[in-house]
Protein backbone atom coordinates (compact mmCIF):
# COMPACT_ATOMS: atom_id res chain seq x y z
CA UNK A 1 0.00 0.00 0.00
CA UNK A 2 1.28 3.45 -0.91
CA UNK A 3 -1.60 5.34 0.71
CA UNK A 4 -3.74 5.48 3.82
CA UNK A 5 -6.96 3.50 4.05
CA UNK A 6 -10.02 5.69 3.54
CA UNK A 7 -12.58 5.51 6.34
CA UNK A 8 -16.20 6.65 6.59
CA UNK A 9 -18.05 6.90 9.91
CA UNK A 10 -21.72 6.37 10.70
CA UNK A 11 -22.69 7.95 14.03
CA UNK A 12 -20.13 9.33 16.43
CA UNK A 13 -20.74 13.05 15.97
CA UNK A 14 -19.82 15.80 18.39
CA UNK A 15 -20.16 14.93 22.09
CA UNK A 16 -20.38 11.20 21.25
CA UNK A 17 -17.86 9.45 23.50
CA UNK A 18 -17.25 6.31 21.47
CA UNK A 19 -17.01 8.09 18.12
CA UNK A 20 -14.09 10.15 19.35
CA UNK A 21 -12.41 7.03 20.73
CA UNK A 22 -12.69 5.29 17.36
CA UNK A 23 -11.20 8.28 15.56
CA UNK A 24 -8.26 8.49 17.95
CA UNK A 25 -7.63 4.76 17.62
CA UNK A 26 -7.89 4.81 13.83
CA UNK A 27 -5.47 7.72 13.60
CA UNK A 28 -2.88 6.31 16.00
CA UNK A 29 -0.62 4.59 13.47
CA UNK A 30 -1.06 6.84 10.46
CA UNK A 31 -2.58 4.03 8.40
CA UNK A 32 -6.11 5.44 8.16
CA UNK A 33 -7.76 8.75 7.31
CA UNK A 34 -11.36 9.77 7.95
CA UNK A 35 -12.72 11.18 4.68
CA UNK A 36 -16.52 10.90 4.98
CA UNK A 37 -19.21 10.71 7.60
CA UNK A 38 -22.91 10.53 8.39
CA UNK A 39 -22.22 11.52 11.96
CA UNK A 40 -25.70 12.06 13.40
CA UNK A 41 -29.37 11.49 12.65
CA UNK A 42 -29.77 15.20 13.47
CA UNK A 43 -28.84 16.96 10.23
CA UNK A 44 -27.56 20.09 11.96
CA UNK A 45 -25.35 18.04 14.28
CA UNK A 46 -24.13 15.94 11.36
CA UNK A 47 -23.07 19.01 9.37
CA UNK A 48 -21.52 20.74 12.39
CA UNK A 49 -19.62 17.59 13.33
CA UNK A 50 -18.26 17.32 9.80
CA UNK A 51 -17.01 20.89 10.00
CA UNK A 52 -15.36 20.23 13.36
CA UNK A 53 -13.50 17.28 11.82
CA UNK A 54 -12.58 19.26 8.68
CA UNK A 55 -14.40 16.85 6.39
CA UNK A 56 -15.12 17.88 2.82
CA UNK A 57 -18.68 19.32 2.88
CA UNK A 58 -19.45 17.18 -0.17
CA UNK A 59 -18.62 14.09 1.91
CA UNK A 60 -20.48 15.14 5.03
CA UNK A 61 -23.87 13.45 4.91
CA UNK A 62 -27.06 13.70 6.92
CA UNK A 63 -28.05 10.04 6.55
CA UNK A 64 -26.07 6.83 6.14
CA UNK A 65 -27.96 5.55 3.08
CA UNK A 66 -27.05 8.59 1.03
CA UNK A 67 -23.46 8.35 2.22
CA UNK A 68 -23.06 4.70 1.28
CA UNK A 69 -24.72 5.12 -2.10
CA UNK A 70 -22.70 8.17 -3.08
CA UNK A 71 -19.44 6.79 -1.73
CA UNK A 72 -19.98 3.54 -3.63
CA UNK A 73 -20.16 5.57 -6.84
CA UNK A 74 -16.86 7.34 -6.17
CA UNK A 75 -13.87 6.62 -8.44
CA UNK A 76 -11.40 4.02 -7.16
CA UNK A 77 -8.88 6.63 -6.01
CA UNK A 78 -11.44 8.27 -3.70
CA UNK A 79 -13.75 5.43 -2.75
CA UNK A 80 -13.98 4.37 0.90
CA UNK A 81 -12.11 1.25 1.96
CA UNK A 82 -14.23 0.68 5.05
CA UNK A 83 -17.04 2.06 7.17
CA UNK A 84 -17.05 2.37 10.96
CA UNK A 85 -20.45 2.08 12.66
CA UNK A 86 -20.72 3.63 16.14
CA UNK A 87 -24.49 3.96 16.53
CA UNK A 88 -26.59 2.45 19.35
CA UNK A 89 -27.26 -1.30 19.11
CA UNK A 90 -30.56 -1.09 17.23
CA UNK A 91 -28.92 0.90 14.42
CA UNK A 92 -26.03 -1.50 13.66
CA UNK A 93 -27.54 -4.06 11.34
CA UNK A 94 -29.00 -2.05 8.47
CA UNK A 95 -25.93 0.12 7.75
CA UNK A 96 -23.58 -2.84 8.17
CA UNK A 97 -25.51 -4.99 5.69
CA UNK A 98 -25.80 -2.14 3.20
CA UNK A 99 -22.08 -1.38 3.50
CA UNK A 100 -21.16 -5.00 2.83
CA UNK A 101 -23.58 -5.20 -0.09
CA UNK A 102 -21.86 -2.18 -1.64
CA UNK A 103 -18.40 -3.68 -1.17
CA UNK A 104 -17.23 -1.82 1.93
CA UNK A 105 -15.36 -3.52 4.77
CA UNK A 106 -16.82 -2.79 8.20
CA UNK A 107 -15.77 -1.85 11.72
CA UNK A 108 -18.63 -2.09 14.21
CA UNK A 109 -19.21 -1.49 17.89
CA UNK A 110 -20.30 -4.35 20.14
CA UNK A 111 -22.67 -6.00 20.64
CA UNK A 112 -22.64 -6.56 16.91
CA UNK A 113 -26.41 -6.25 16.34
CA UNK A 114 -29.75 -5.93 18.10
CA UNK A 115 -30.57 -9.64 17.90
CA UNK A 116 -28.95 -13.03 17.37
CA UNK A 117 -30.81 -13.51 14.08
CA UNK A 118 -29.37 -10.24 12.75
CA UNK A 119 -25.89 -11.29 13.87
CA UNK A 120 -26.18 -14.58 11.97
CA UNK A 121 -27.32 -12.75 8.84
CA UNK A 122 -24.40 -10.34 9.14
CA UNK A 123 -21.89 -13.17 9.55
CA UNK A 124 -23.34 -14.91 6.50
CA UNK A 125 -22.99 -11.69 4.51
CA UNK A 126 -19.35 -11.29 5.57
CA UNK A 127 -18.64 -14.87 4.56
CA UNK A 128 -20.42 -14.47 1.22
CA UNK A 129 -18.66 -11.23 0.28
CA UNK A 130 -15.20 -12.15 1.53
CA UNK A 131 -14.94 -8.71 3.11
CA UNK A 132 -13.38 -8.02 6.51
CA UNK A 133 -15.25 -7.05 9.67
CA UNK A 134 -13.73 -5.83 12.93
CA UNK A 135 -15.84 -6.03 16.09
CA UNK A 136 -14.35 -3.72 18.70
CA UNK A 137 -14.05 -5.93 21.76
CA UNK A 138 -11.43 -3.51 23.02
CA UNK A 139 -9.95 -5.55 25.84
CA UNK A 140 -8.54 -8.18 23.49
CA UNK A 141 -6.22 -5.43 22.21
CA UNK A 142 -4.19 -5.15 25.43
CA UNK A 143 -0.69 -6.64 25.05
CA UNK A 144 -0.77 -8.48 28.37
CA UNK A 145 -4.12 -10.04 27.49
CA UNK A 146 -2.45 -11.40 24.37
CA UNK A 147 0.47 -12.63 26.47
CA UNK A 148 -1.98 -14.45 28.73
CA UNK A 149 -3.74 -16.03 25.76
CA UNK A 150 -0.48 -17.28 24.26
CA UNK A 151 0.72 -18.75 27.57
CA UNK A 152 -2.53 -20.69 27.91
CA UNK A 153 -2.34 -21.79 24.26
CA UNK A 154 1.25 -23.00 24.76
CA UNK A 155 0.11 -25.19 27.65
CA UNK A 156 2.25 -23.41 30.26
CA UNK A 157 -0.55 -23.61 32.85
CA UNK A 158 -1.54 -27.15 31.94
CA UNK A 159 -5.18 -28.08 31.47
CA UNK A 160 -7.42 -25.11 32.27
CA UNK A 161 -9.82 -25.79 35.12
CA UNK A 162 -11.26 -22.49 36.31
CA UNK A 163 -12.08 -19.04 34.89
CA UNK A 164 -13.23 -16.09 37.01
CA UNK A 165 -14.12 -12.87 35.21
CA UNK A 166 -15.78 -9.80 36.67
CA UNK A 167 -16.80 -6.42 35.30
CA UNK A 168 -18.20 -4.08 37.96
CA UNK A 169 -19.23 -0.50 37.18
CA UNK A 170 -21.14 1.98 39.33
CA UNK A 171 -22.35 4.61 36.87
CA UNK A 172 -25.96 3.36 36.78
CA UNK A 173 -26.43 3.25 40.55
CA UNK A 174 -29.07 5.95 40.12
CA UNK A 175 -31.91 6.21 37.62
CA UNK A 176 -29.66 8.28 35.39
CA UNK A 177 -31.70 7.56 32.27
CA UNK A 178 -34.39 9.89 33.65
CA UNK A 179 -31.90 12.59 34.61
CA UNK A 180 -30.77 13.60 31.14
CA UNK A 181 -27.92 11.09 30.73
CA UNK A 182 -28.10 10.19 27.03
CA UNK A 183 -25.70 7.23 27.35
CA UNK A 184 -27.83 5.75 30.12
CA UNK A 185 -31.08 6.45 28.26
CA UNK A 186 -30.42 4.28 25.22
CA UNK A 187 -28.52 1.56 27.09
CA UNK A 188 -31.47 0.95 29.42
CA UNK A 189 -34.13 1.13 26.69
CA UNK A 190 -35.17 -2.33 25.39
CA UNK A 191 -36.16 -0.78 22.05
CA UNK A 192 -32.62 0.52 21.50
CA UNK A 193 -30.36 -1.76 23.53
CA UNK A 194 -32.06 -5.14 23.14
CA UNK A 195 -33.26 -7.76 25.61
CA UNK A 196 -30.44 -7.19 28.12
CA UNK A 197 -28.88 -4.11 29.65
CA UNK A 198 -25.85 -4.83 31.81
CA UNK A 199 -25.13 -8.27 30.36
CA UNK A 200 -25.46 -6.94 26.82
CA UNK A 201 -23.30 -3.90 27.47
CA UNK A 202 -20.45 -5.23 29.62
CA UNK A 203 -21.26 -8.90 30.27
CA UNK A 204 -20.49 -9.60 26.62
CA UNK A 205 -17.04 -8.06 27.10
CA UNK A 206 -16.40 -10.35 30.08
CA UNK A 207 -17.58 -13.45 28.22
CA UNK A 208 -15.50 -12.59 25.17
CA UNK A 209 -12.39 -12.06 27.31
CA UNK A 210 -12.94 -15.39 29.10
CA UNK A 211 -13.13 -17.26 25.80
CA UNK A 212 -10.27 -15.29 24.23
CA UNK A 213 -7.74 -15.98 26.98
CA UNK A 214 -8.82 -19.52 27.89
CA UNK A 215 -9.15 -20.66 24.28
CA UNK A 216 -12.30 -22.53 25.32
CA UNK A 217 -15.94 -21.94 24.39
CA UNK A 218 -18.86 -21.60 26.78
CA UNK A 219 -21.19 -24.57 26.30
CA UNK A 220 -23.56 -24.29 29.30
CA UNK A 221 -24.52 -21.50 31.69
CA UNK A 222 -26.72 -20.70 34.66
CA UNK A 223 -27.67 -17.03 35.00
CA UNK A 224 -29.30 -14.75 37.54
CA UNK A 225 -30.11 -11.25 36.26
CA UNK A 226 -31.35 -8.42 38.46
CA UNK A 227 -32.85 -4.95 38.20
CA UNK A 228 -31.53 -3.24 41.31
CA UNK A 229 -32.65 0.33 40.59
CA UNK A 230 -36.46 0.67 40.84
CA UNK A 231 -38.06 1.85 37.62
CA UNK A 232 -35.34 0.52 35.31
CA UNK A 233 -36.49 -1.52 32.30
CA UNK A 234 -33.43 -3.77 31.80
CA UNK A 235 -31.02 -5.70 34.03
CA UNK A 236 -28.30 -3.64 35.70
CA UNK A 237 -26.65 -6.51 37.57
CA UNK A 238 -26.08 -10.22 37.16
CA UNK A 239 -24.01 -13.33 37.77
CA UNK A 240 -23.47 -16.37 35.54
CA UNK A 241 -22.03 -19.81 36.24
CA UNK A 242 -20.22 -21.18 33.19
CA UNK A 243 -19.17 -24.54 31.80
CA UNK A 244 -16.63 -24.62 28.97
CA UNK A 245 -16.14 -27.17 26.22
CA UNK A 246 -12.76 -28.20 27.66
CA UNK A 247 -14.32 -29.17 31.00
CA UNK A 248 -13.39 -25.96 32.82
CA UNK A 249 -15.84 -24.24 35.17
CA UNK A 250 -16.30 -20.49 35.33
CA UNK A 251 -17.93 -17.59 37.13
CA UNK A 252 -18.88 -14.33 35.42
CA UNK A 253 -20.11 -11.25 37.28
CA UNK A 254 -21.22 -8.00 35.66
CA UNK A 255 -22.83 -5.08 37.44
CA UNK A 256 -23.46 -1.43 36.67
CA UNK A 257 -24.71 -0.65 40.17
CA UNK A 258 -21.46 -1.41 42.03
CA UNK A 259 -21.32 2.09 43.49
CA UNK A 260 -17.85 3.62 43.36
CA UNK A 261 -16.49 1.29 40.69
CA UNK A 262 -15.30 2.62 37.34
CA UNK A 263 -14.42 -0.05 34.75
CA UNK A 264 -12.92 -2.67 37.03
CA UNK A 265 -12.68 -5.53 34.54
CA UNK A 266 -10.60 -8.40 35.95
CA UNK A 267 -9.95 -12.00 34.93
CA UNK A 268 -8.27 -14.98 36.56
CA UNK A 269 -7.58 -18.24 34.73
CA UNK A 270 -6.30 -21.34 36.55
CA UNK A 271 -4.81 -24.53 35.16
CA UNK A 272 -3.21 -27.64 36.66
CA UNK A 273 0.20 -25.97 37.05
CA UNK A 274 -0.65 -22.34 37.80
CA UNK A 275 -2.85 -19.34 37.12
CA UNK A 276 -3.01 -15.93 35.47
CA UNK A 277 -4.47 -12.68 36.75
CA UNK A 278 -5.04 -9.49 34.73
CA UNK A 279 -6.97 -6.32 35.62
CA UNK A 280 -7.77 -3.40 33.36
CA UNK A 281 -6.95 -0.90 36.10
CA UNK A 282 -3.33 -2.15 35.92
CA UNK A 283 -3.24 -3.25 32.27
CA UNK A 284 0.54 -3.41 31.80
CA UNK A 285 0.86 -6.10 34.47
CA UNK A 286 0.15 -9.82 34.23
CA UNK A 287 0.49 -11.96 37.34
CA UNK A 288 1.53 -15.57 36.75
CA UNK A 289 0.98 -17.71 39.84
CA UNK A 290 2.65 -21.12 40.05
CA UNK A 291 1.74 -24.16 42.11
CA UNK A 292 5.33 -24.91 43.16
CA UNK A 293 7.27 -21.64 42.83
CA UNK A 294 6.89 -17.91 43.52
CA UNK A 295 4.51 -15.69 41.58
CA UNK A 296 5.98 -13.99 38.52
CA UNK A 297 5.14 -10.45 37.42
CA UNK A 298 5.13 -9.88 33.66
CA UNK A 299 5.21 -6.29 32.42
CA UNK A 300 4.37 -4.98 28.98
CA UNK A 301 7.56 -3.93 27.22
CA UNK A 302 9.74 -6.14 29.40
CA UNK A 303 12.64 -7.87 27.66
CA UNK A 304 11.67 -11.44 28.49
CA UNK A 305 12.48 -14.29 26.13
CA UNK A 306 9.20 -15.97 27.02
CA UNK A 307 7.00 -13.07 25.96
CA UNK A 308 4.92 -13.79 22.88
CA UNK A 309 5.25 -12.22 19.45
CA UNK A 310 1.54 -11.34 19.68
CA UNK A 311 2.22 -9.32 22.82
CA UNK A 312 5.27 -7.52 21.45
CA UNK A 313 3.44 -6.80 18.17
CA UNK A 314 0.82 -4.91 20.21
CA UNK A 315 3.20 -3.12 22.59
CA UNK A 316 3.86 0.45 21.52
CA UNK A 317 6.24 1.93 24.09
CA UNK A 318 9.29 0.85 26.14
CA UNK A 319 8.66 -0.75 29.52
CA UNK A 320 7.44 1.66 32.19
CA UNK A 321 5.55 3.91 29.77
CA UNK A 322 1.86 3.23 30.48
CA UNK A 323 -0.36 1.96 27.70
CA UNK A 324 -4.09 1.73 28.19
CA UNK A 325 -7.55 1.77 26.67
CA UNK A 326 -6.76 4.04 23.72
CA UNK A 327 -3.70 2.00 22.75
CA UNK A 328 -5.65 -1.26 23.04
CA UNK A 329 -8.31 0.23 20.78
CA UNK A 330 -5.57 1.40 18.43
CA UNK A 331 -4.15 -2.13 18.29
CA UNK A 332 -7.47 -3.44 16.99
CA UNK A 333 -7.56 -0.77 14.30
CA UNK A 334 -3.92 -1.33 13.35
CA UNK A 335 -4.35 -5.09 13.02
CA UNK A 336 -7.51 -4.56 10.98
CA UNK A 337 -5.76 -1.98 8.78
CA UNK A 338 -2.74 -4.21 8.22
CA UNK A 339 -5.02 -7.11 7.31
CA UNK A 340 -7.09 -5.00 4.94
CA UNK A 341 -4.00 -3.47 3.29
CA UNK A 342 -2.50 -6.93 2.76
CA UNK A 343 -5.75 -8.16 1.18
CA UNK A 344 -5.81 -5.13 -1.15
CA UNK A 345 -2.21 -5.91 -2.13
CA UNK A 346 -3.11 -9.56 -2.69
CA UNK A 347 -0.77 -10.93 -0.03
CA UNK A 348 -1.37 -13.03 3.09
CA UNK A 349 -1.67 -10.93 6.28
CA UNK A 350 0.74 -11.75 9.11
CA UNK A 351 -0.77 -13.97 11.85
CA UNK A 352 -0.35 -11.17 14.40
CA UNK A 353 -2.32 -8.79 12.17
CA UNK A 354 -5.22 -11.25 11.88
CA UNK A 355 -5.64 -11.22 15.66
CA UNK A 356 -8.82 -9.18 16.10
CA UNK A 357 -12.49 -10.02 16.83
CA UNK A 358 -14.86 -10.45 13.91
CA UNK A 359 -18.34 -11.59 12.96
CA UNK A 360 -17.99 -15.01 14.65
CA UNK A 361 -17.29 -13.35 18.01
CA UNK A 362 -20.25 -11.07 17.37
CA UNK A 363 -22.57 -14.04 16.91
CA UNK A 364 -21.29 -15.65 20.11
CA UNK A 365 -21.84 -12.37 21.96
CA UNK A 366 -25.47 -12.19 20.87
CA UNK A 367 -25.94 -15.88 21.69
CA UNK A 368 -24.49 -15.19 25.15
CA UNK A 369 -27.14 -12.51 25.71
CA UNK A 370 -29.97 -14.77 24.52
CA UNK A 371 -28.87 -17.73 26.63
CA UNK A 372 -28.26 -15.66 29.75
CA UNK A 373 -31.71 -14.09 29.53
CA UNK A 374 -33.32 -17.48 28.83
CA UNK A 375 -31.59 -19.05 31.84
CA UNK A 376 -32.50 -16.20 34.16
CA UNK A 377 -36.14 -16.22 33.05
CA UNK A 378 -36.29 -19.96 33.80
CA UNK A 379 -35.37 -19.31 37.44
CA UNK A 380 -31.62 -19.66 36.91
CA UNK A 381 -31.70 -23.12 35.35
CA UNK A 382 -28.66 -24.56 33.60
CA UNK A 383 -29.02 -23.81 29.90
CA UNK A 384 -27.14 -25.18 26.90
CA UNK A 385 -25.29 -22.45 25.00
CA UNK A 386 -27.35 -22.45 21.82
CA UNK A 387 -26.52 -20.43 18.70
Amino acid sequence: MDRKLRMGMIGGGKDAFIGAIHRIAANMDGLIELVAGALSINSEVAIESGKMLFLDPERTYTDFKTMLQKEAAMPADKRLDFVTIVTPNFAHFEPAMMALDLGFNVVIEKPITFSLDEAKQLQAKVDATGLTLLLTHTYTGYPMVKQARQMVKAGELGKIRKVWVEYPQGWLSKLSEREGNAQAAWRTDPKKSGKSGCMGDIGTHAANLAEYISGAKIEKLCADLNIMVPGRALDDDGAVLLRFDNGAAGVLMASQVAAGEENALKIRVYGEKGGLEWAQHEPNTLLVKWLDKPTEIYRAGGNYASQSSYMTHNTRTPGGHPEGYLEAFGNLYRNFAQTLSAKIDGVQPAPESLDFPGAAEGVRGMAFIDNVVRSSESDAKWTNFEI
